[in-house]
């Protein structure tokens, strides 16, 4: 075959092949136990300073003691979060630039305020609000003072909410209890008490949720909501509970006195620390739907859809246990949430190149190697 013509199959062949190819991994979404999810926020708290580079927001608001339904109030304020990131950018593992545990650290304030005062308290919201079914998982170390609540979960509205809560003075030798909570119109109606309710149990942990670092973590569909620690499924929940409109992701610790829940205010600061923070959902957004559309052109092409590793072990402050993050890696999709120096950007992975570009810059890479060979042949 004369050279002009290989040439010319060789180039053909490669623009066919990466046309049958997805042009980035994952542009098809993210799978969690054969689930599809179109969308992603991935944050990495043990190496940034400032938790918006990661897509969240510390919260400012105040609650007063008959609506927060305790002796006291609840203060949320940015200074009650925290960064406290390794060393090195390297690490994975040991203590922080403050010392002690490094991540986003979420602070309740010790000491007992006046009669009908405000305690201190730190949370921290997503941007993104667009949350509907998914999967959230966070790396949690909870305080070990009694007198909090630390919680975990995802947040519409009182009427929807998905809620992973510790109770501080639930710990000790022989319980290490987690509260697995679906706040409903019908927990509204019982006075704001899902323990009334069918949407609230309590599963006992094997380990202390206060003696290190674990992954909590719960799995939302439209019919149940399944609730997991370290990658065990603890329990499933179902029914009229279930939420059915999009939220955020929420990581709080407060205290309001309250005897019969977060007791307290704790004597010194209590601190719950949190290594990442990462959803896999479907947006509510049309803007983001059209988005996925536009980037999915073969939902069965290799490496279109990316399966989520699940933990095999508890991510606690040791090397081995290194997070894996999709938006560390390389050749990723565009047009997800990753951490930036813009707390509302919907950008790439590690790759800066656009996508398409990316993948066309692969196939005119593989035809001049095929043409280099046809020179020497």
């Amino acid at each position: 075959m004369p050279f002009i013509t290989r040439a010319a199959v060789s180039l053909a062949s490669a623009f066919f092949f990466f046309a049958s190819t997805a042009w980035a991994d994952c542009e098809c979404g993210y799978t969690v136990n054969g689930t599809l999810y179109t969308d992603l926020v991935e944050s990495d708290f043990l190496h940034i300073k400032d938790i918006s580079q990661a897509g969240w927001m510390p919260q400012k608001y105040t609650v007063n003691p008959a609506l927060a339904r305790g002796p006291f109030g609840k203060d949320a304020n940015p200074n009650q979060i925290a960064m406290n990131p390794l060393k090195s950018k390297y690490d994975w593992a040991g203590e922080g630039i403050n010392g002690g545990d490094a991540g986003a650290q979420v602070i309740v304030r010790g000491g007992t305020p006046a009669k009908g005062g405000m305690i201190p308290m730190g949370e921290m919201d997503t941007n993104r609000t667009d949350m509907l079914y998914g999967s959230f998982r966070a790396g949690v170390k909870l305080t070990g003072l009694p007198g909090t609540c630390g919680a975990f979960f995802w947040y519409r509205n009182d009427s929807q909410e998905i809620d992973m809560e510790f109770l501080s003075q639930q710990f000790n030798a022989s319980s290490h209890p987690v509260n697995l909570v679906l706040q409903s119109e019908a927990s509204i109606a019982a006075g704001y008490d899902a323990v009334k309710t069918g949407t609230f149990q309590i599963h006992q942990l094997p380990f202390n949720p206060s003696g290190g670092f674990h992954e909590y973590r719960f799995d939302w569909f439209p019919d149940r909501v399944e609730f997991y620690a370290d990658g065990v499924l603890l329990r499933t929940m179902s029914g009229d509970g279930v939420p059915t409109s999009p939220g955020h992701m929420t990581l709080s610790q407060w205290s309001n006195g309250d005897p019969n829940w977060s007791a307290g205010p704790p004597t010194e600061d209590a601190i719950m620390t949190v290594n990442y923070a990462k959803g896999y959902f479907n947006s509510s957004d049309t803007q983001r739907q059209k988005d996925f559309t536009k980037r999915c052109k073969d939902i069965n092409a290799p490496k279109a859809t990316c399966e989520v590793p699940e933990i095999t072990q508890p991510p606690n402050n040791n090397a081995s246990a290194k997070t894996f993050f999709f938006t560390q890696q390389l050749n990723m999709t565009n047009n997800q949430t990753v951490p930036s120096g813009n707390p509302n950007t919907i950008q790439s992975g590690a790759w800066s190149i656009h996508a398409p570009i990316q993948g066309l810059f692969t196939a005119l890479l593989l035809s001049s190697l095929v043409l280099f060979m046809d020179l020497w042949s």
